[in-house]
């Protein structure tokens, strides 16, 4: 079975793809800043779009307790979420780490758009930890538990 992710996650995705694309444009240290930002984000989102965000395609479905033996299957991707987590996280504090130099560099430049941006996407990860992850990971575990009663 092939599990979707939602489209206001991959929305959300899009965007900060598209300004730190921008930013990686930019002269000076905030295009350096966000260039050291990219490498660090883009195999985390390859990542995230790998086997985090896909299970949360079933969240709908699940809420309706419309648990089906096929979305087994999405228990290789929460397994594997699950196993690789503290990795991830791990990446999240580096990342925030990059969002920092790149939000002075952008102040110093007054490039406000870029400083937002930083914010924003420490939020992203925050909202990642505390929620996407979790939500994802419950998603495994309750197809888990009720697929066997499909």
């Amino acid at each position: 079975m092939e599990f979707q992710i939602p489209r206001s996650l991959k929305a959300e995705h899009e965007d900060l793809h598209d300004t730190l694309r921008r930013g990686t444009e930019e002269d000076g240290e905030v295009g350096t800043a966000a260039v050291a930002v990219a490498e660090l984000m883009h195999p985390h989102f390859l990542k995230e779009e790998e086997y985090a965000l896909p299970p949360l395609g079933l969240l709908v479905e699940a809420g309706r307790g419309a648990v089906t033996v096929e979305m087994r299957d999405v228990l290789a991707l929460t397994d594997k979420l699950k196993a690789g987590l503290g990795q991830m996280l791990a990446e999240h504090q580096s990342i925030v780490a990059a969002l920092d130099k790149l939000s002075a560099a952008a102040k110093e430049a007054g490039k406000m758009e870029y400083v937002e941006f930083a914010e924003d996407l420490k939020l992203h990860a925050q909202t990642e930890e505390e929620v996407t992850y979790p939500a994802a990971i419950l998603v495994g575990e309750y197809v888990r538990l009720t697929s066997n009663r499909a």
